[in-house]
């Protein structure tokens, strides 16, 4: 019986485990992957919206790739402009929200600029209360805007792993992410703060100990990906975690 492309698995992530698996995974080739994960960033980083989708596609190919136990190399990083189209559209999705909360914030930086009292006639009670109007409001944004970029880093997790693996298109690969970190929220959401942690101190240990970091953080949104999607040809070979008490000890 051929598996379903669209199944998965609910409540399978460790968020521990995903991280020393993900270690586990690239150690014996650290360097390539850091390599890989280095060039990837900074490419996709040079015009987000183009490129970002092709080079974390890629990276993908290439923790996929070594999941199965077969041979990566550098070029398969550029693989993922073979699958442009749908990787463009899961970048450009995943932006919209951002933007429609980053176009009401420079609306009202313009508007708060434009309001601030000056001159001779503007008493330092009035500045002070701008000033403090001001603040708040940035606070209140600042919320906002990590909040919902959290949630769309939680619920698009596994949308380019999928259009890597199960080469959906990308609007496909969205929607499917969408339902699987749903079923998945509280172990995506471990996952997440335990790599902003571990990213905090690398940045902590001479601010690029972060770089050396997101190798590792990558690798284990691939173990958290593999969990919740098992390989299709080999459907049951990543079991669900064991009990926490089973670890954690």
């Amino acid at each position: 019986m051929t598996p379903n492309p669209t199944e998965f698995n609910r409540g399978v992530i460790s968020p521990m485990e995903c991280i020393k698996e993900g270690w586990a995974l690239i150690k014996d080739q650290y360097w390539l992957f850091f390599g890989i994960t280095l060039v990837g960033m900074l490419i996709g980083g040079a015009v987000p919206v183009v490129l970002l989708g092709p080079m974390m596609v890629g990276i993908f190919l290439c923790l996929q790739q070594r999941q199965r136990n077969q041979p990566v190399d550098f070029g398969l990083l550029f693989k993922g402009f073979d699958l442009f189209v749908p990787s463009l559209i899961v970048a450009v999705l995943k932006m919209i929200p951002i933007f429609i909360i980053l176009i009401p914030y420079y609306i009202f930086i313009f508007a708060m600029m434009a309001a601030m009292p000056h001159g001779s006639r503007a008493s330092s009670e009035d500045s002070q209360a701008f000033a403090f109007g001001f603040i708040g409001m940035e606070l209140v944004f600042a919320i906002v805007i990590i909040t919902v970029s959290l949630l769309v880093e939680m619920f698009f997790m596994f949308a380019f792993p999928l259009v890597a693996d199960r080469k959906m298109s990308g609007l496909d690969a969205v929607k499917l992410s969408l339902k699987a970190g749903r079923a998945n929220m509280g172990g995506i959401l471990g996952l997440m703060l335990l790599n902003a942690l571990f990213g905090i101190l690398g940045v902590l240990a001479c601010i690029i100990g972060v770089y050396f970091y997101l190798p590792i953080a990558i690798a284990s949104q691939a173990v958290a990906y593999r969990r919740v999607f098992p390989d299709m040809g080999q459907v049951g070979q990543y079991p669900p975690p064991p009990p926490p008490q089973s670890w954690a000890a």
